[in-house]
């Protein structure tokens, strides 16, 4: 009996498995939906720079840092003054003003100090834990800046005017969806509530932030 028949099945059918692996593969990169989450005040009107998350023991394992990230100085303000990242970014502190400014923060979260510098520090700030960080200038009082750091790769800041949040490209499974903003208390836990995501498609939610302060 001749080797070439049986060589060609074999080869066939390990070309059919290949082909097999990739369909399913791309089958399971296909199974991703996206989250629209719109953030309200008590009286019903959408809310800006309102910062929402998935958090799921999947969803930690799929967190990355999220390279090139910077929080300026510009005009004596912190900019952006609300920001989110993964655990595990650096984020750079770059003064484009022509004053020098001491950053700080004795949050919890992450404790650092960046002395009375002009232009851009070498070294970056490691995020390196969950949580709330609180910022400011010992030299400016005025300045506040705040950095969530956040455990999974779903996340979002709410826009002026709609309120909406979308988040993109979200594995389905059930999540806590957590909802945080600047103008809770200091220390006050995120908002939450469960959530879950479908395999394609889009999931809506709505999110009303009580106690906010002024």
């Amino acid at each position: 009996m001749s080797l070439r028949p049986v060589l060609a099945q074999r080869l066939l059918a390990a070309h059919g498995c290949v082909l097999a692996g990739c369909v399913a593969a791309m089958a399971g990169v296909a199974q991703a939906a996206s989250v629209q989450v719109e953030v309200l005040d008590t009286g019903g009107k959408p809310l800006a720079d309102a910062i929402v998350f998935l958090e799921s023991a999947d969803a930690r394992r799929l967190t990355k840092p999220l390279p090139g990230v910077e929080m300026a100085q510009e005009k004596r303000q912190f900019v952006p003054s609300v920001m989110v990242v993964p655990v595990g970014s650096e984020v750079l502190f770059p003064n484009r003003d022509t004053v020098r400014h001491h950053v700080y923060s004795f949050s919890p979260t992450k404790k650092f100090e960046l002395k009375l510098y002009t232009g851009t520090p070498s070294k970056p700030v490691l995020f390196d834990q969950a949580g709330v960080v609180l910022l400011g200038c010992n030299i400016h009082d005025q300045m506040i800046g705040w950095i969530l750091v956040v455990d999974t790769p779903y996340f979002a800041k709410s826009p002026a005017g709609t309120g909406k949040a979308l988040l993109d490209n979200v594995a389905p499974g059930t999540y806590k969806l957590r909802t945080w903003h600047a103008r809770l208390p200091v220390g006050a836990a995120a908002l939450e509530q469960a959530i879950t995501v479908p395999a394609t498609g889009m999931a809506t939610v709505s999110v009303r932030m009580a106690g906010l302060q002024p």
